[in-house]
Parts: structure tokens; sequence; C-alpha cells
């Protein structure tokens, strides 16, 4: 029997005044920003923390704390990195990725094919094995003030 491992990722930022929005690295213009102490990609936070809790490692903030100076503003996929080494440290490979948007805008569908691209490059793995999509909360809540947006992320490894 394959040892299989599931890891789920949750994350939020909240959003302010700006230009442009990363999402799974891919820069998106838009009249908001995410704020947070990195690039604020909620979309690559909650995947590395997807992958950091299939192999039990904990969580972003264990391994990036965000007091932290050395991770001012860094781009999220120094993170999104450290957990792939983690993974393929313990011989383990992603069967599958599926992340979740919860916001009112951006309209994600516009951009998931780039996101699902980038994802997939930084991943090392195919396309067809990602899946990125969104959903509003209907208006309620923080995400349905477009006050911040949410994503959950869950992950499938097998051991190779």
């Amino acid at each position: 029997m394959s040892d299989i491992r599931i890891g789920n990722g949750f994350d939020v930022h909240k959003l302010q005044d700006g230009k442009e929005i990363i999402l799974c690295g891919i820069k998106i213009v838009h009249n908001k920003k995410l704020i947070g102490h990195s690039d604020a990609d909620v979309g690559l936070h909650s995947l590395t923390d997807a992958i950091l809790g299939a192999l039990g490692k904990g969580d972003l903030g264990r391994w990036f704390p965000p007091d932290n100076p050395t991770w001012k503003n860094v781009n999220s996929k120094i993170f999104l990195e450290k957990a792939l080494y983690f993974m393929r440290e313990k011989a383990f490979t992603i069967m599958n990725i599926d992340l979740t948007f919860i916001c009112e805008e951006p309209k994600i569908s516009l951009h998931s094919e780039n996101m699902v691209n980038n994802v997939a490059q930084l991943c090392n793995m195919s396309t067809e094995r990602i899946n990125i999509k969104a959903t509003t909360s209907e208006g309620l809540g923080f995400t349905g003030r477009k006050e911040g947006i949410a994503v959950l992320t869950s992950v499938l490894l097998i051991k190779t």
C-alpha cells in the first residue's frame, strides 16, 4: 500500500486601494491590492500550507514568521519552494491540487488558466492535475464586502 497524504491549506489577506493583486504568482491589474508581510499572494500561501500540512510540517507562519524582517515583501514562490523541498526530501509527489478562491472580485475565471500554468511550472507537474476555481460568499462577510480574499486548498501527495 502506498503512503498517501492529504493536506488542506487556508489563507486570508485584507484588501486595500492599489493597482494590482498577485494570485498564484500572476499579477492581475485591479483597483485594490492585498496587504501582507510578504507579497500577500493568498493563493500560494494556501497551497504552501496544504503541502506543509500533508507532510506534518506545521504551517507557513512556523517557517516564515510575519514578524521576521527577512520575509518582508518577499515573493511567495520562495515559501512554496521550501514546502516542495520538504516534499521531495521525503520522496513525495503531488498527485493533484484543488484550490478555491473565495472573493467577489477579481473574477478568477478570467485568470485561472494563467494561474494553473504558473502553479504547474512552479510545482513541476501537469496542468491536468491542477484545478483553480472560485466562489463568492453571496455578499456576506468580509469577502462579500470586498474587504479581503480567502483561499482554501487541498493537495494529495503520494510516496514515490
